[in-house]
């Protein structure tokens, strides 16, 4: 096992920049989600770290060693693929094999490590199947197992989980979260999924066209986002983005109350209140109020929609809403500890 530095690295096609100069430093036995919009340039870092893509500048080291101008298959890692990537004339035991044949391991030696990843994904009796006769998801861990034989200091993952349906997804998901647990081995793992990457990851990179926008854990991100960015792409749904006015206490967002901030230097300020955040309250002591629109009924809960004059989007996520109708106005408070305020310029946290 090993962690992962990545210092300064760049990476241009042509005059084209996609990677800006990102500093990470992974620890050994860490499980690192990247995750960000398509284009960030996620996969791109990743497959920088495999040896798929040249690096154009800065330096990348696994353990003590700098693999910058080392073949991907000496870096002591192991890739697993969005499109599983199997030989399909090939069985199941074959197709995890194939790589320690390839390297010329002892067949004894073969043998057991082909087994013993069969045993930890539960494939064992898919050995003697070709990838045809599976699903998706056997495909997928089949994929997963390719890897784990080859005994890796660092696994990457690169969307593995987007060719699933939703329950298959789900049940993957927990399976390499389960897998890291036993492996104890560090794993670096591309989404555009947040819900992926809050569930599985021991850190979160959060990139944005080619730069790391904040790292930390999930709970870091979630409670304490750097900026509007991060802001509105963790969490499920979105945070609200209300436009602030200034008052003699902080800011006003078309509610009776104000909502406490002590550093306004902004011209512009923006409070964020994530739905869950927001409870029904009386008219008086309520942040903000909006005109109900949609309901979305979600079994244990509802998402309810309204229109408000100071935000774009304005989502409430409650246990029931069976007292309101379309049209009605319903009026919200939040906690002060569970507001956020941000520069409207530079979206930078203002908390």
């Amino acid at each position: 096992m090993a962690g992962l530095t990545i210092r300064d690295v760049k990476k241009s096609y042509d005059k084209v920049d996609v990677i800006h100069g990102v500093d990470l430093e992974v620890e050994d036995g860490d499980f690192v989600v990247f995750v960000g919009p398509s284009g960030c340039g996620k996969s791109t870092l990743l497959r920088m770290i495999a040896g798929l893509e040249q690096i154009t500048a800065g330096e990348i080291s696994i353990g003590d060693r700098v693999v910058n101008e080392v073949a991907p298959s000496k870096r002591g890692v192991a890739m697993v693929f969005q499109t599983y990537a199997l030989y399909p004339h090939m069985t199941v035991y074959n197709n995890m094999a194939f790589g320690l044949k390839q390297a010329k391991t002892p067949r004894d030696e073969i043998d057991r490590r082909v087994r013993e990843a069969a045993k930890i994904l539960h494939i064992e009796e898919y050995l003697a199947r070709t990838p045809r006769a599976l699903s998706g998801g056997q495909r997928q861990r089949v994929a997963i197992g390719r890897a784990i034989v080859r005994e890796p200091q660092v696994f990457l993952f690169d969307e593995p989980l987007s060719n699933l349906d939703a329950a298959l997804r789900g049940q993957t998901r927990l399976e390499i979260a389960r897998l890291h647990e036993r492996l104890k081995t560090t794993m670096v793992y591309v989404t555009h999924d947040q819900v992926e990457a809050m569930t599985l990851a021991d850190k979160i990179v959060v990139l944005r066209d080619g730069r790391v926008e904040q790292y930390g854990t999930p709970m870091e991100l979630y409670s304490n986002p750097q900026n509007r960015f991060v802001a509105g792409f963790i969490g499920s749904p979105s945070m609200n983005f209300f436009e602030g006015v200034k008052t003699e206490i902080g800011l006003s967002i078309g509610g009776k109350a104000d909502v406490k901030c002590d550093s306004l230097d902004s011209e512009k300020p923006v409070v964020g209140i994530r739905p869950e955040h927001l409870s029904i309250c009386d008219e008086q002591d309520s942040i903000v109020s909006g005109e109900l629109e949609v309901v979305e009924r979600l079994g244990d809960h509802v998402l309810a929609y309204l229109i408000s004059e100071r935000a774009d989007s304005f989502v409430v996520k409650l246990n029931s809403l069976n007292d309101f109708q379309k049209g009605d106005e319903i009026h919200f408070k939040v906690s002060e500890s569970n507001v956020h305020c941000f520069d409207g310029r530079t979206g930078v946290s203002l908390l």
